[in-house]
């Protein structure tokens, strides 16, 4: 052969090997909507967790490593939508081969097996798990439509929480690791028509071809020993519409994951084509496996797998005893009664997510009437305030109903609203209307919150008692509060006044007399009457509205007690203090840029009046109003026209010291956190 010639053949021959391997690991399509891996050598493909390429072209997803996942899938997204097509909102039919094997620690046990996906997001990849999830979803994705999977699934590993059928099988996955169908691995013998099982862990080859029809929204799967020609009768075909599954675009590729065995899943060839046949692979061409020789059975396991199976059964057995326990503790309790009282009704679980499963952080405070928690609802964001109360409580089911009878249907804007209830057996919950500010005490008190105006102080009293007319004579029924006092009214985001905690309300009709019942509320808030007739009317709340309006003017307790035991009631130290002429001198200190003395004393005048001994003498709440805006002026009284003092007419009224304590200690703890403030 001439020199020249033989430097030509050469020549030819360097340009030519190229081009053929290029061509055979290159997209073929336009769109990249076509490819074909022969080895992965060089391969564009994009790999996360412990996937990597051999030296010798071998995709590995899993190195050997427990409780790991593995990903590998095209570079970038595939046009699963042909805008162009009659019907664009179809997905477009795709046609997949591969080549895989999986190296299991031991020739008949392995960890779990791998999937050929088809997602939307790849970001669900990344939150995926290991183990029976296979790296393609987590806890929260599954069975959840918006995780946009399709997968095919070679599992080799039983899990009865997503009903497999057994521990060898292939299934298709829409959104869930539960398969839609699936069926044992293997194929059908063209010649004879038998099924014949392929063993998932067997660490032999195997070749799977997936195809999808987007008119027929069929999907396809066969699979065969690799060298095998594709058998004529598929392994499974079912229905599925991808069309609510992937969107314009997604991405291909392969998933898999060990869990605390370890394993190898190998992907040795790839084809994929959108609208058409993937192409073929050149099967000799494709890398060689790793040796296939036998490992022997660890004696540990041999002792250790019964002992853990036994242990498994065990924990199983336990498990689903305390789901059906736990079932049963917790349902919710409905009955007829709850039909005319109208707030809508909340789910246990709705009202345990809102509040991190009632968790500490969550707590507002606690009091007679149970724990109060905040939340927030996750449907509409909304924040709310959940009483918690157990049977056990001092107050328990007959005040639970009294306060949606009464509550559920009160609407106005100075009464905190309840949106709603739950009934459990055992425990009863409310839901109230965040207060973000907290309750009127801890300003008055707690000097850290800072210290309200005088403005904002005859705001909140104005308030207090718009709400008080509203439940005394504007309401379809009468509805007496029974613990009016600064650490039941709460604050909203405008520093608005707002009455709460109706567990001690009682309605009764216009007309009609209220009924006698025991004596609750708190003392300095108790009318001196209820201790002869124990019978609550409007004006034993227009008493302990009295006394909430020298607390909030005052700034001190109704009743405080000094280191030597001896009690010094609110109304009789303004009333000295009016005696002696200095009735200004009664107003809190504490009020930042001063105030007005109309104003104060009008408030600390009518907080006296509605304190007087004899609850006719008192105003109604009606005249309260017209007094606060003016529309009546007050009447010109003396401090004599008070009498006895507060003290001696409950002493004489049927307060003994002993009832005194107990109405004290039982009802100084009645107090509403449905707020913010701790």
């Amino acid at each position: 052969m001439p020199l020249q010639t033989f430097h030509l053949a050469t020549l030819l021959l360097l340009l030519v090997a190229p081009a053929g391997r290029c061509a055979a690991a290159a997209a073929a399509g336009g769109d990249g909507a076509q490819f074909v891996y022969n080895g992965f050598k060089g391969a564009n493909l994009t790999l996360d967790g412990a996937a990597t390429v051999t030296p010798n072209g071998l995709l590995m997803l899993t190195n050997g490593t427990i409780q790991m996942k593995g990903h590998a899938f095209h570079p970038s997204p595939l046009p699963f939508r042909d805008a162009a097509a009659r019907n664009a909102t179809a997905a477009r039919s795709f046609s997949t081969t591969f080549v895989f094997a999986i190296f299991g620690q031991y020739v008949d046990l392995s960890s779990h097996g791998l999937a050929f996906f088809v997602g939307s997001d790849r970001s669900v990849l990344s939150a995926a798990l290991p183990g029976q999830f296979l790296g393609l979803l987590d806890t929260t994705d599954n069975s959840n439509r918006s995780a946009h999977v399709f997968a095919v699934e070679f599992d080799t590993l039983f899990n009865a929480d997503f009903r497999d059928i057994n521990s060898n099988h292939v299934g298709v996955d829409v959104d869930s690791l539960v398969s839609v169908n699936a069926t044992d691995a293997g194929y059908y013998d063209d010649g004879t028509g038998q099924f014949r099982n392929l063993s998932l862990i067997s660490r032999k080859a195997m070749q799977v071809w997936v195809d999808y029809d987007g008119a027929a929204t069929q999907v396809t799967v066969t699979m065969a020993p690799v060298g095998l020609a594709r058998p004529k009768k598929p392994l499974l075909q079912t229905t599925v519409d991808l069309s609510g599954v992937v969107k314009d675009t997604a991405y291909v590729g392969f998933t898999s994951a060990t869990g605390v065995l370890f394993s190898r899943h190998f992907v040795l060839g790839w084809s994929f084509a959108l609208d058409g046949p993937a192409p073929p692979l050149n099967v000799s061409s494709l890398p060689a496996l790793p040796p296939a020789g036998p490992k022997p059975r660890s004696k540990v396991l041999e002792i250790v797998l019964p002992i853990a199976s036994a242990t498994l059964v065990l924990a199983a057995g336990i498990a689903i005893y305390a789901i059906v326990r736990r079932r049963i503790k917790y349902a919710e309790v409905r009955e007829d009664w709850e039909t005319t009282f109208g707030p809508h009704r909340f789910s246990y679980k709705d009202l345990f997510h809102a509040t991190k499963g009632f968790g500490d952080k969550q707590l507002l405070g606690a009091g007679g009437f149970g724990s109060v928690y905040r939340g927030v609802l996750r449907k509409s964001s909304t924040e709310v305030a959940v009483k918690k109360v157990s049977h056990e409580s001092k107050q328990g089911m007959k005040e639970f109903v009294a306060e949606v009878a009464s509550m559920g249907r009160l609407r106005h804007r100075n009464l905190v609203q309840l949106l709603g209830y739950c009934r459990r057996k055992g425990e009863l919950l409310l839901v109230y209307d965040y207060m973000p500010n907290g309750s009127l005490d801890k300003y008055l008190y707690d000097r850290s919150k800072g210290t309200l105006g005088w403005p904002q102080r005859f705001q909140i009293i104005r308030g207090v008692a718009s709400g008080l007319l509203y439940l005394h004579e504007d309401w379809e029924q009468v509805v007496i509060h029974r613990d009016v006092k600064a650490s039941n009214v709460l604050l909203d985001a405008e520093m608005n006044g707002r009455l709460g905690d109706f567990g001690l309300a009682r309605l009764y009709d216009h007309g009609t007399d209220a009924h006698t019942t025991h004596v609750v509320g708190t003392m300095g808030y108790l009318a001196p009457e209820l201790g002869h007739t124990g019978k609550a009317t409007p004006a034993t709340d227009v008493f302990a509205f009295g006394a909430f309006l020298l607390e909030v003017t005052c700034g001190r307790r109704p009743i405080e007690q000094d280191e030597q035991g001896n009690h010094t009631v609110l109304v009789d130290w303004v009333t000295e203090r009016w005696r002696r002429g200095l009735i200004m001198d009664a107003a809190d200190t504490m009020i930042p840029d001063g105030f007005s003395p109309d104003e104060v004393s009008l408030v600390l005048k009518l907080g006296l009046l509605c304190s007087h001994p004899v609850p006719n003498a008192r105003p109604t709440m009606r005249q309260v109003m017209q007094y606060l805006d003016g529309d009546m002026v007050l009447p010109d009284l003396s401090p004599e026209y008070f009498g006895f003092t507060v003290m001696e007419r409950m002493y004489s009224s049927g307060f003994t010291k002993n009832t005194m304590a107990c109405v004290s200690s039982t009802s100084m703890g009645v107090v509403s956190d449905i707020s913010g403030g701790r």
